[in-house]
């Protein structure tokens, strides 16, 4: 399956408007500079107390659909 590497920095208040639904995707940019879009409440995964912070390893199915978010590194 493809993956590609993001940064996400978002403080807490930013992933309290995710989860409550404000925002259905979350937009970043990639460690290679391009733009990602995928779905906020795949952040439920990694967010913490600060927020979601750091770079990720995000998985998409062939088809392109979002599968999976893993930590790689922290702020």
């Amino acid at each position: 399956m493809p993956t590609i590497d993001v940064v996400i920095r978002l403080s807490e208040s930013e992933c309290l408007a995710h989860y409550e639904g404000r925002y259905s995707n979350v937009r970043t940019r990639s460690v290679d500079g391009r733009w990602v879009v995928f779905p906020a409440g795949a952040l439920r995964r990694v967010v913490t107390r600060d927020g979601v912070q750091g770079v990720f390893r995000l998985e998409f199915s062939d088809q392109g659909r979002f599968v999976s978010i893993q930590p790689l590194s922290r702020y």
